[in-house]
């Protein structure tokens, strides 16, 4: 052979061989690195989260999902939409721009009577909502409210409290009570005097938290009515059938969102706190939360998201005052808009 051809040979045979000498130790540095690779984003399925930027408790739930890990463990990638409140989140769902919402039981049954397309798949939490009167009110109980006039945010749940407790109190709406329209952000320019007998005009307020619980945190407020809402878990239909799983794996990073809270309740509340942009401190979150059983849960197995028998005459109570106010246009019977299949197969409460 020529000794030209032989010399090329062996420089070709050496170039490879440390080539791939060096590929094999740089593969083997990468494996060290990475010993049980995450998974890539395209294994993940996408998910669009709707929920409410200064709602307590939901909102906290929502930054555990949003700061931890538990959407991802689950086969999960998460893009968050925040909405100041239930309506504006409710034309995102309608516009198909959300997969699933955050959503209180009265929201929920103006967006199935608009759009059947939509399913609850588990329970958000319970919040309160609250009928108060200034410290020093003679106002001690709503039978006292003969006379009166009240503020409340209409078409809200607080409104569905005040004026039920109205009628229990054998007081007729509308005649024994004069009711008027007070949204939540309003009664803050409101409640400010510690020793107000009344707020100008008005005599009591209805509303749901945290703003109640701040008022409450400060004394400036007290309390003649407290009642429960039902909030919901809902998720769109068409997003199910495209990504079957997907209600199952949700549910189980929510359940875990609620044993990270439990267990993180200052951290849980910073990253609310933070978001919301709200002047609060952990004592009317507390308040806020009070109502809600799974953060006094004695173990992570005591964590309940599905529901009992009382949720479901709740959540039909809100859509029997939707319709009796004229604000949805047929009965909605919500029991027919829950699938607890999906709590079964991820094996949880």
């Amino acid at each position: 052979m020529n000794k030209k051809v032989v010399l090329s040979t062996v420089a070709i045979v050496l170039t490879v061989g440390v080539g791939i000498y060096f590929s094999t130790q740089l593969l083997s540095k990468n494996s060290k690195k990475v010993s049980s690779p995450a998974p890539t984003v395209g294994q993940l399925t996408k998910i669009r989260i709707g929920w409410q930027i200064p709602w307590a408790t939901q909102g906290q739930l929502t930054q555990v999902l949003k700061h931890t890990t538990l959407l991802a463990q689950n086969g999960l990638e998460a893009k968050f939409s925040g909405f100041v409140a239930g309506p504006p989140l409710n034309e995102a769902a309608m516009a198909k721009a959300v997969d699933v919402i955050f959503t209180a039981d009265q929201p929920a049954a103006t967006l199935f009577s608009k759009n059947p397309n939509w399913v609850i798949i588990g329970r958000l939490m319970y919040n309160r909502v609250s009928l108060y009167v200034p410290p020093n009110s003679p106002i001690k109980t709503v039978s006292d409210l003969k006379g009166k006039t009240v503020g409340m945010p209409f078409g809200a749940a607080a409104q569905r409290m005040a004026l039920k407790a109205e009628e229990d109190a054998g007081l007729k709406p509308g005649v024994d009570v004069t009711n008027v329209n007070l949204g939540i952000y309003e009664q803050g320019d409101l409640v400010k005097d510690p020793i107000a007998l009344k707020w100008g005009t008005i005599d009591a307020l209805a509303g749901f938290d945290p703003s109640p619980a701040l008022f409450e945190d400060k004394g400036l407020v007290r309390n003649i009515k407290v009642g429960k809402v039902v909030s919901l878990i809902v998720m769109s239909k068409e997003f199910i059938a495209q990504n079957p799983n997907a209600p199952v794996q949700f549910l189980t990073a929510f359940n875990g969102a609620y044993k990270y809270y439990k267990n993180n309740v200052p951290q849980a509340d910073a990253w609310f706190i933070k978001e919301s942009k709200l002047k609060l401190t952990s004592k009317p979150l507390a308040i806020a939360s009070g109502m809600e059983p799974n953060l006094k849960a004695k173990s992570d197995s005591d964590i309940r998201i599905g529901f009992i028998e009382d949720d479901y005459k709740i959540m039909q109570d809100a859509a029997d005052f939707l319709l009796k106010q004229g604000l949805i246009k047929s009965e909605i019977v919500m029991k027919d808009y829950v699938d607890l299949s999906f709590l079964k197969k991820a094996q949880l409460k």
